[in-house]
Order: C-alpha cells, then sequence, then structure tokens
C-alpha cells in the first residue's frame, strides 16, 4: 500500500521514497512534486543515506541501518504514552461498528488474546469461554465478554483496548496491551541508542505523524524490509498507520485503484483460465524452496534445527533455489530453467551460486531464456534467446500510488530480433513462450495445441493466450462495463500501425481466430490505447477513496504467532517487536575487523539489471561510486576519485571468482559526501557486470567483443553476508522471506591491497 501523496500532509519515507527507482517514479514523483511546491506536504525520509527524496525533505534522518523497527516502536510508544491514536476507530470489533462511524476499515486492537507459557499464542475463541461459537472472536466491553463474528453487518460490537486479565483460567491480553508492552520494552532513551536518532527528533515525527488526521502516512520500500528483521520493520510501520486509522481516507494509505483482471474468473470475463486447462496437471508435496510449508508437518521433520530454512509464511524466496538444489534439500533436481533472471548477480553473496551450477552432478541440466549472456546465463548448458519488451506481450500491472483502476498492455511494436521459428505450421518469432510451446507439444502435455483450451478453442501461439486477456480486460470484472466497439476508422488506424510487422507476430486473421467475433472490435479499442484507463473523476468520493479496502486490518497476525522458526523451534511473535540482525538459529551478526555497514540503493535511472544496456541514462551517470563520510575517510586516509577494494567476512578475499580461471577484484571509486551516515557506506544496484555484454563471448567460433560501458563501476553484492549456518546463502528474513541487502559488515582498504587470509 502507498500514500495517497496528492493529498497527504505528511508522509514518513522509511527507505526509498519517491525520486529513487520505485513501483512508478514517474507518477510518484508527480504527487509529491505538487503539493511539495504548494506548500501543503511535509515529508521525512528515514534513510543512512542523503537521498533525492530526502534532499526535498523537512526531516533527514540518518537512521543506523536494520533499526527502521525500533523507531517505528519508538513512535508507537510515544503515541501510546500521549494518547494520540484514534481511539475511536481503534475499539470498532466489527464492521458494522465501522460503518456506524464513517470508517471504511476496522482493526483487530480489542480482541483478546490467549497467553501461553511461551508467549501470546492464538486469538481467545468464544466457545473456549462459553459466549459463542470456534469462528468468533472476543472483546472485553464494560465488564462484559463478548463473542462476535468481525464481518458481522448488523452488530455493532466495540471492545476495550487495554487488557490484561484471566477467564475461566485462561490468561488473556488485548492486542492494543501487547502492542503497548512490545513499544515499552524499551525507553525512548533506549531507543535513540539502538537507531542513532536523537530522543528529541523521535518525538518531533511522532508528534507531526499524530497532527493531520487521516492525511499523514507512514511508508516503506526496499530499505526497512531486506534485513533479517525486514518482517518485523515492516509490520511496526503499518502500524503506526492503523494506530491513526488512515486506510481508504483521501490522503491516507491506498491499496490502489487497481487493475481488470486479465486472467479471468470475474462475473463478465469471457476466459476464465483456471477452468480453460482440460486433464490439468498439479503440483504436489513440498517445494524446493520449502515455501509455505512448515517443516514441523513434514515428514523430513527430525527435530530442530532443519538442514535448511523453511518459509512457511512466504512465497517467491528466490535466494533459496539455487543453494538448495546445490544441497539436494529437500531433494535433487535435474533441470534448472531460468528466465531472464540473474540470480548470480542479483543476488547476495549470489556468486556462491557458482560451483553449484557449474556442478553437473547437482544441476545436470542447465536451460536458460534471455535477450543476453548474462552473469547467470553464461554458465547454461542452451541458451534460448528471448524478446525484449518492445517485441513482446505483457500487463504490467498498476503501482498503488495510483488511484484509478488502470489495465495497461504491453505489445509488439517492432519487429524481434530473434529467428523466426515453426511450430506444427504455426511460425512465431523464438521466445519463452514459443519455447514452452514447443516443449509442451513434444511432451504431449495437455493444455496446448488442438483444443488446448477447450473443444474449439486452440493454444498453437502466443497470441492463442495473450488475446484472450485483452478480452477479459475489455469486457470487464463487472457485467454492463465492457469498453465500446472499434470504429472503422480506429479498425483503420490499428492495422495501419502494424503493417510493418512481419506475419510471425501480426496476421490478422490468425489474431482474429484466437477470440469469438464480437470480441474482436472491443480487442482492437483496447490495444489501440494500450490498455484500458478509468478517469480521474473516478479516483475519489468525498473524503474517501473510491477505491477501498473496505475490510478489516490487523495489529495482530495470529498465523504468524502460531508459526515456529524451522531452526529455533521458537514461535515467531505476531506484534511487531525489535529484534537486532541475526543469522539462522538466533546467532547476532557482530563481525570483528569490519568497520563499515554496508547499504545499497537503485539510481532511477538504474532500476534493474538490464540498464546497462541503455546507453542513453548510462551517459548521464557512467559508474557508481563507494560513499563515504569525511570522518571515516579521513580516519581511513582515503579522498575522493580513490580507487579501493572493499572485503567482508563472508569474502575476505574481495573478489568474484567465475570459476573459469578468471577472478574479478571488487573495487571502485570513493565519493566523500555529507550525505551519508557515519559509519555506513553505500553503492548503488546495476554497476559492476563482467558478463550482459560487458565480458567477451564466442558464438559459433566468433568472438563477440566486450563493451567496456557494461563493465565500469562495482557490484556491491558479491561482498554482501552469507548466513554461516548455510554456507551457500545469504542472511534471510526467517518470515518475510527477503533477502538481505542491508547487514553486511565490511572494510575498505587502498586498490592492490589485500588483506591477509
Amino acid at each position: 500500500m502507498k500514500p495517497d501523496a496528492l493529498n497527504s500532509e505528511f508522509i514518513i519515507y522509511f527507505g526509498t521514497g519517491a525520486f529513487e527507482a520505485n513501483f512508478g517514479s514517474t507518477i510518484m514523483a508527480e504527487h509529491v512534486t505538487h503539493p511539495l511546491r504548494e506548500g501543503r506536504l511535509k515529508i521525512a525520509v528515514i534513510d543512512p543515506r542523503l537521498s533525492k527524496t530526502a534532499a526535498k525533505a523537512k526531516w533527514w534522518v540518518p537512521i543506523k541501518p536494520g533499526t527502521d523497527g525500533a523507531l517505528a516502536l519508538a513512535m508507537i510508544r510515544w503515541i501510546i504514552e500521549n494518547e494520540r491514536y484514534d481511539k475511536r476507530y481503534l475499539q470498532n470489533a466489527t464492521q458494522k461498528a465501522a460503518r456506524d462511524d464513517g470508517e471504511p476499515t476496522w482493526s483487530n486492537a480489542s480482541y483478546l488474546v490467549e497467553i501461553k507459557e511461551d508467549g501470546p499464542g492464538g486469538f481467545l475463541r468464544a466457545d473456549r469461554i462459553g459466549v459463542g461459537g470456534s469462528n468468533e472472536f472476543v472483546v472485553l466491553h464494560e465488564g462484559e465478554f463478548i463473542g462476535f463474528d468481525p464481518q458481522d453487518k448488523n452488530r455493532s460490537i466495540e471492545g476495550e483496548l487495554f487488557v490484561d486479565t484471566e477467564i475461566k483460567g485462561i490468561k488473556v491480553k488485548s492486542v492494543m496491551q501487547l502492542l503497548k508492552e512490545s513499544s515499552f520494552s524499551h525507553t525512548l532513551e533506549e531507543y535513540a541508542k539502538i537507531t542513532g536518532v536523537k530522543k528529541e527528533t523521535i518525538v518531533e515525527l511522532a508528534e507531526e505523524f499524530t497532527s493531520h488526521g487521516k492525511k499523514a502516512v507512514a511508508e516503506f520500500y526496499r530499505g526497512p524490509v531486506q534485513h533479517t528483521n525486514g518482517y518485523y520493520n515492516a509490520q511496526a510501520i503499518i502500524t503506526l498507520n492503523i494506530l491513526i486509522g488512515n486506510i481508504d481516507y483521501k490522503g491516507g494509505l491506498s491499496k490502489g485503484g487497481g487493475h481488470w483482471d486479465e486472467f479471468g474468473g470475474k462475473p463478465a470475463s469471457r476466459y476464465n483460465f483456471k477452468k480453460l486447462h482440460p486433464n490439468k496437471l498439479t503440483a504436489f508435496g513440498v517445494r524446493i524452496t520449502r515455501e509455505k510449508a512448515k517443516y514441523e508437518e513434514s515428514t523430513l521433520f527430525k527435530g530442530y534445527p532443519a538442514k535448511r530454512p523453511w518459509y512457511p509464511l512466504t512465497s517467491d524466496v528466490y535466494q533459496e533455489i539455487i543453494p538448495s538444489a546445490g544441497d539436494a534439500y529437500p531433494y535433487p533436481i535435474k533441470i534448472l530453467l531460468l528466465h531472464k533472471g540473474t540470480p548470480v548477480l542479483s543476488t547476495p553473496g549470489g556468486d556462491k551460486f557458482i560451483p553449484i551450477l557449474q556442478d553437473t552432478r547437482k544441476i545436470p541440466l542447465f536451460i536458460a531464456c534471455d535477450i543476453v549472456v548474462g552473469e547467470t546465463t553464461m554458465f547454461a548448458d542452451y541458451i534460448f534467446p528471448d524478446l525484449t519488451f518492445f517485441e513482446r506481450w505483457g500487463f504490467p500491472h498498476n503501482t498503488p500510488e495510483e488511484q484509478t483502476k488502470n489495465s495497461k498492455v504491453r505489445q509488439p511494436v517492432v519487429p524481434p530480433l530473434t529467428e523466426t521459428i515453426e511450430i506444427d505450421g504455426y511460425r512465431m518469432p523464438l521466445s519463452l513462450e514459443a519455447f514452452l510451446i514447443a516443449i509442451a507439444k513434444k511432451l504431449r502435455l495437455s493444455g496446448f495445441g488442438k483444443d488446448g483450451f477447450a473443444p474449439g478453442m486452440d493454444l498453437h501461439t502466443p497470441e492463442d493466450f495473450y488475446l484472450k486477456c485483452v478480452a477479459n480486460i475489455a469486457y470487464g470484472d463487472k457485467r454492463g462495463e465492457e469498453v465500446p466497439d472499434a470504429s472503422e476508422e480506429e479498425l483503420k488506424i490499428f492495422y495501419e500501425a502494424r503493417k510493418h510487422l512481419p506475419p510471425s507476430v501480426f496476421d490478422p486473421e490468425r489474431w482474429k481466430k484466437a477470440v469469438r467475433p464480437e470480441e474482436w472490435k472491443k480487442i482492437v479499442y483496447v490495444l489501440n490505447r494500450g490498455g484500458r484507463f478509468e478517469g480521474f473523476e473516478k479516483a475519489y468520493q468525498g473524503k474517501y477513496l473510491r477505491h477501498r479496502l473496505n475490510n478489516m486490518v490487523n495489529i495482530y497476525v495470529e498465523k504468524t504467532a502460531l508459526t515456529r522458526d524451522s531452526f529455533s523451534g521458537k514461535r515467531f511473535s505476531g506484534i511487531p517487536v525489535y529484534e537486532p540482525i541475526r543469522e539462522w538459529g538466533g546467532k547476532e551478526v557482530k563481525d570483528k575487523g569490519y568497520p563499515l555497514k554496508l547499504i545499497t540503493y537503485k539510481e532511477i535511472v538504474g532500476g534493474q539489471s538490464r540498464t546497462p544496456g541503455n546507453y542513453w541514462t548510462l551517459s548521464t551517470l557512467p559508474e557508481n561510486f563507494i560513499l563515504i563520510h569525511p570522518e571515516d575517510a579521513s580516519r581511513l586516509g582515503v579522498k575522493d576519485g580513490d580507487e579501493v577494494r572493499l572485503f567482508s567476512s563472508s569474502n575476505p578475499q574481495g573478489i568474484i571468482d567465475l570459476g573459469n580461471g578468471k577472478k574479478i577484484e571488487l573495487k571502485g571509486k570513493i565519493k566523500v559526501t555529507q550525505g551519508i551516515r557515519p559509519g555506513v557506506v553505500a553503492i548503488s544496484w546495476h554497476y559492476g557486470h563482467w558478463a550482459y555484454g560487458g565480458g567477451e563471448v564466442y558464438i559459433n567460433g566468433v568472438r563477440i567483443p566486450p563493451d567496456p560501458r557494461r563493465s565500469t563501476g562495482l557490484v556491491p553484492n558479491p561482498l554482501m553476508r552469507i548466513d554461516s549456518r548455510l554456507n551457500n546463502s545469504p542472511l534471510s528474513d526467517p518470515i518475510g522471506g527477503s533477502s538481505s541487502f542491508f547487514d553486511t559488515w565490511v572494510q575498505i582498504s587502498p586498490s592492490g591491497y589485500s588483506l591477509p587470509s
């Protein structure tokens, strides 16, 4: 969720702000710039580095990396102590109570939680004390325990916020009581010491945050969550918003306008892809990354600790795939298929994946599909060329910053550079989709070829799929909201605008056969506009956002509280808590001999690993630097422009070993700046490529020379801290699953110098 920045009066950006690489920087920057210029908005930025957003802020708070949650808890403490929370909002326990107060959302702030020997557990259910059913919750109101359904539209139930009592031998506390105890576990002076933020600044931020009604927002992205304590950091920051009840309000916290569902399943959808797959194969067992699965409920459970981490509360644990295959846990793999990603470059400590990718006993077959020979695909057995974004289909979703409903449609606009192939008489450009279709047909998998979707509905080409998605967007989610048919003039524009494309990409008759005849003109209407876009007049509804969450929000997360760490066996906390940076198993990270904390960030012109191929933006920032405070520079005897090497406990040699006899020193140029917290160094992301055109490649015996523009600067990830319990993957958050980009201690030395082994 993001702020409705266009109407906010105060925003605290924890980490990445509006003027850095973010979700929709273009629209975010505009929404912040206007109210800043007009004096309607004040912002604070919590970041060890003076970012471009921080440069425009009233408050730049150069916090110690990894202590964002402590700062949020310090603010929560002050808010509770000074009763600056929205009491009326927080007391609402049911939907009816919220609606009676004109509130779109309500929270579990007053719900009672059972206190076990090892801490807070599940919510007290009404049947446990005889006041309702097993699916009902309990609050205390005017001395009476009341059972209720949170979604009740007829009963207006409110609860007391601070409860610590016992009922029928069951010790219980309210959620707000637990939050109070967590935030009061440190004094403001102690929080100031933990975070490196003055007590006076903490108070000033908390006071400002609670001085704008519903038009203040605490927002986070990237920095706070990419720590081992990232989940709790995020939870604490979200809780700040719940305390003032700003969700769904104009100027408050927004889920965004959303999009029309391209995959169907809505009342007006033309194609529901979940149902359009005859004889569908389904996955079974535990994923290799052990996502969405509990260790103690698996057949692999043999007591704590587990061999590798389990992540029951999250998904897409990118950094675990290759190391898990390397350790053959929970099982070995035979084939790795990688599409466009580059985990060796982009993952913290990803260079530790190289020996695994080179070991054919651990990964017998490695197939990649990419537009380049990249830092990871260089180790593949086969690389199938893919299409770039100018050449392919796609449906990029909105940033929550946008308050209107939009569905963007990426579509081919230039002839592809890949070769044209033929599958069962159908010609198409070589791409990921073509590869998948060809392999699926060869294996005779269901859902491909004749009647692939349903009788009379084939899947032979990418357009057979993508145009059905466009039809779903054109007809919308609700009946009666379909777009108009394209006019004859629009149809003419449509065909003229695509006549430069080869028949393998644009064949009007083939495209028409992919959908029903009555859908074609509506599809053209959407494609001509590059998508479907709701008008700005639909953004707001009085003091509310039009597109609202309209539901319950949680301060206490029961599911988290009932889940155990796969190494220690201890339950996680359902309430935000402050934890220092730890390895799996609980050991605090303290690397002696490495005095500087390394952080990273993304320049607005270099958001992803692919941007070195964009020479226009690269010309504005041809290389990156090691940002360091003057105090640290003076102590280390370095100055602007000096080339230095970097070392960490996980990379004491300061090199990247490519495993082919080539080693790359991790070195870069110093930039001394007051815009960084003392004791911290910052290196931006997307530089330092050794492949992706930055290294030489031989194709069919022909040498493709390197382009030195693509290998300038330094990539910080190979320095980043590896978990010593695992040895081949980075520190990570055991709850949220994010790998750690901000918890590494480093040392810098003059170029040419190596630390003793």
